[in-house]
């Protein structure tokens, strides 16, 4: 099989890269390309994967490329992880929301809207490249908004575009520890978006155990998300929501921690990856200097969201796998016919009736060698599906947008969007992108 991996530059390639070496044994690459359309992030990247191939003992067939037609032609699976605008696109994503006061986060609100106005387009022509060169091939996405550009892409390739997200996975272990249970040994109900997800049920062989849970104070603050909402909000809710859901819970204090703390993340992570890349790529050292980097870039995470719910601005780490473990459990469930339930993006069909058929949801599925078969969710708080319908309308009139280069359309998406006040305010952020950006001014010229 052939894996191609566009991005592959990018900083978290190396993690791929460790699951691939980690199961060599059980899944088999005879070929894996990294793409990506700048040189020296590649030849970067390239010096990390040298050392950790070497510190496993083993190697994959792995070769690197700036033509995206060699690396995607003939590929059974192509992952797709990229950036357009770079770091410096997120980094006024973020900041041009906050000259507002509006929330700036990556895949959030404005922020994301903007990201993912400039991205689609990117991932459209990805994907008709995919249809052609590699017409069989899985795309797995893990460029963000997820679940967004995941259904921009379907048209062109249908069920063979599933997105995945680790946020999911994550909350899930962590409240099976909460329970002082094994993730393996219980079911969970999730339904959401991509970073719009609740918890609304864990079923063990003694029946419904989250209301035990929602009951301990104790055993709620012994975890991320129980920590971060509190006790009282998840007993008002009756579930446990993902944690970017903190950014529509608590919009208002997030905005003012960030102000509070001077700079946004993605400046944080423009100045340190830049550091990271200025490296030298040859003589060792590379791995080493990886690794600092993404602890760093871990203890960072969600520190605006932890700073408002006044909590330690360090992250803490979680030991399982993340986004790269999801990936390759997606490939392994396809190309061994194991029927896994997987926790990913895909179409709804009718796990969730009150959105339509073609939507892209991010529920459990039984994914199997062909594809994501969502699982039927039941019944949901009226609040959650009100906001997932809003917010789906929202990620519809940005994909049109992106689409046609139609600044109205633009406009409306952020003017509908629950965390944008007003449509003057989305008038004056649409234009103060368009003013920062030269990608989208020539988009929407």
């Amino acid at each position: 099989m052939k894996l191609a991996i566009i991005g592959g530059g990018g900083f978290r390639v190396p993690q791929v890269h460790a699951a691939l070496l980690a199961r060599q044994g059980t899944l088999r690459f005879g070929e894996v390309v990294l793409h990506d359309i700048d040189a020296a992030r590649l030849e970067r990247i390239g010096s990390v994967l040298a050392e950790q191939a070497d510190e496993h003992g083993a190697a994959l067939a792995l070769r690197a490329t700036t033509d995206l037609e060699d690396a995607v032609d003939g590929a059974d699976f192509v992952f797709a992880a990229i950036r357009p605008g770079g770091l410096e696109g997120r980094s006024i994503d973020e900041s041009v929301a906050l000259s507002q006061g509006l929330l700036g986060q990556e895949t959030t609100g404005p922020g994301g809207l903007c990201f993912a106005l400039r991205t689609i387009p990117a991932m459209i022509a990805l994907a008709e490249l995919v249809a052609r060169r590699a017409p069989h091939a899985w795309l797995i996405n893990f460029t963000n908004p997820a679940g967004m550009v995941t259904e921009a892409v379907q048209p062109i390739l249908g069920d063979r575009a599933v997105g995945i997200c680790d946020s999911p996975s994550g909350l899930c272990r962590r409240v099976a520890a909460a329970l002082g249970r094994e993730p393996g040994e219980l079911w969970f109900d999730y339904f959401g978006l991509n970073h719009l997800g609740w918890l609304k049920g864990v079923r063990g062989a003694d029946g419904d155990l989250l209301g035990e849970l929602l009951a301990d104070d104790a055993a709620l603050a012994s975890f991320e998300e129980g920590a971060l909402f509190g006790a009282d909000w998840l007993r008002s809710l009756g579930m446990v929501p993902n944690e970017y859901l903190y950014y529509f819970y608590f919009a208002a204090e997030t905005v003012a921690a960030i102000q509070a703390g001077g700079r946004p993340r993605g400046a944080y992570l423009l100045e340190q990856q830049a550091g990271f890349y200025a490296g030298d790529g040859h003589g060792g050292g590379a791995l080493p200097a990886w690794r600092a980097a993404r602890s760093a870039r871990e203890r960072s995470y969600m520190a605006e969201a932890r700073s408002a719910a006044g909590l330690a601005n360090e992250h803490p780490q979680d030991a399982a796998g993340g986004y790269e473990d999801e990936a390759l459990a997606v490939v392994e469930a396809i190309t061994g016919g194991s029927g896994t339930v997987l926790i990913c993006n895909t179409t709804n069909r009718s796990a969730l009736p009150f959105l339509d058929e073609r939507a892209v949801v991010e529920v459990p599925a039984a994914v199997g060698p062909a594809g994501p078969q969502p699982i039927a969710v039941g019944a949901v708080p009226d609040h959650a599906r009100a906001l997932m319908q809003s917010v789906k309308a929202v990620e519809r009139a940005t994909i049109e947008a992106a689409l046609t280069g139609s600044s109205a359309l633009a406009v409306k998406a952020l003017a509908l969007h629950p965390l944008v006040p007003s449509v003057s305010a989305a008038r004056e952020l649409f234009g103060a992108y368009r003013a920062r950006m030269p990608a989208l001014q020539e988009r929407f010229a």
